[in-house]
């Protein structure tokens, strides 16, 4: 019986050690060294480039003996050539360059006010006046005065015309008529000054002072805003990366969020300084504003063509997969029989610019090339599909 639990012993100590120590992921990335986790990573990674490799042929053989297939379904485009355009979106702000303050040109009280906020005047109308301090007094007795000269010089030139008189009394009554004229013309351009009219047609948007103010040229005696919309125009800045694209005349799209109406227009002027503060540039695009609505300060949203080709291959961006090294492909069909069944075959693609859910394709998609659509995502490479067209 000693014997028997001996031998015992010596078996379960030599089964003990002959038993390999396991360690679990867990315990390796939490106290493994590099060297032990990359070995880790190159075990792991053979085994998985094994089981794909050995389910791609189970795979295919299971296509081959299965009588009854049943094929993955898929929908299919065809790669055609159409006109791409493509579009920088970009904000900006409804401006016009006629939008001022009116501030008066001569000291004064401001005696009447002819319009109101909200009337639309034209250039040139009276739109206030100014009590002139007795101005006009004085150009009316120079007015009298000037042409009592007027009258004395054509005396005086009709005698000297006749050799009579001497030619000092001539020049003396010219000179003194120029003189009185030339006075007249300023004080009466003085005078005009006390009539505040409209520099442009457009809208009083406020009138800021009240008939009796004490006003004088400069900051603080706004009399009136004037604005007139219809010339106006969004202001925008553009990436300086832009600038070879974004050139005078291109098309715009203008959408106004707040109005929820969009409008076409080109760029009228493309600016010629870099702002070194945004790295960016200012563009002008007019806008025509019929109706009124567009008001200064509104916001926009711009969409300008800096990309256009005409035979571009566009498909969706939903289909597109990229792979381990950052490649993009996707499915097409080859070798498609009378049944609608084909093999799917993986194709890598270039792509270029998007717009939308859209993006085109530079390289590698032939036109007339059926690409896998709907059950993209759930395809391999050589594997049979059914194509379920409508």
């Amino acid at each position: 019986m000693k014997k028997i639990y001996s031998l015992l012993a010596i078996t379960l100590v030599l089964i003990s050690c002959g038993e390999k120590k396991t360690t679990s992921i867990e315990d390796l990335i939490s106290t493994g060294n590099l060297t032990e986790l990359t070995a880790k990573k190159k075990e792991i990674t053979a085994n998985l480039d094994a089981i794909n490799a050995d389910l791609e042929a189970i795979n295919n053989a299971i296509s081959k003996k299965d009588t009854i297939k049943k094929l993955p379904l898929i929908t299919t485009i065809s790669a055609k050539e159409e006109v791409f355009k493509h579009y920088l979106e970009i904000q900006g702000n409804v401006k016009t360059k006629q939008n001022i303050l009116i501030y008066p040109e001569m000291p004064g009280i401001l005696k009447r006010i002819y319009v109101k906020e909200g009337q639309q005047v034209s250039k040139g109308q009276l739109l206030a006046t100014i009590d002139d301090g007795g101005l006009s007094n004085q150009v009316a007795q120079l007015e009298a005065t000037t042409q009592l000269a007027k009258t004395t010089y054509e005396r005086q030139k009709r005698l000297w015309e006749q050799k009579i008189g001497s030619e000092i009394q001539f020049l003396q009554t010219k000179t003194n008529y120029e003189a009185q004229k030339n006075t007249l013309k300023q004080l009466k351009s003085q005078q005009t000054k006390a009539s505040i009219r409209a520099p442009f047609s457009g809208v009083i948007d406020d009138v800021i002072k009240e008939t009796g103010t004490v006003i004088a040229p400069g900051q603080g005696s706004e009399v009136f805003r004037i604005v007139n919309l219809k010339n106006m125009y969004v202001e925008a800045e553009v990436p300086e990366r832009y600038i070879t694209s974004i050139q005078k005349n291109k098309e715009v799209k203008i959408e106004f969020p707040v109005l929820g109406s969009t409008v076409n227009s080109t760029i009228r002027q493309v600016g010629s300084f870099i702002n070194p503060n945004n790295r960016s540039f200012k563009i002008e695009v007019p806008v025509a504003n019929k109706s009124g609505n567009v008001k200064p300060n509104l916001t926009a949203k711009l969409q300008i063509n800096d990309y256009t080709d005409t035979n571009a291959i566009l498909i969706p961006q939903s289909i597109i997969s990229e792979n381990a090294n950052g490649e993009q492909f996707v499915y097409v069909i080859k070798d498609k029989n009378s049944n609608n069944e084909a093999v799917a075959e993986r194709v890598i693609i270039i792509t270029g610019k998007t717009q939308g859910n859209f993006i085109e394709v530079l390289e590698n998609l032939p036109v007339g090339t059926e690409i896998i659509k709907e059950g993209a995502r759930s395809v391999n490479n050589g594997q049979t599909v059914k194509v379920i067209n409508k």
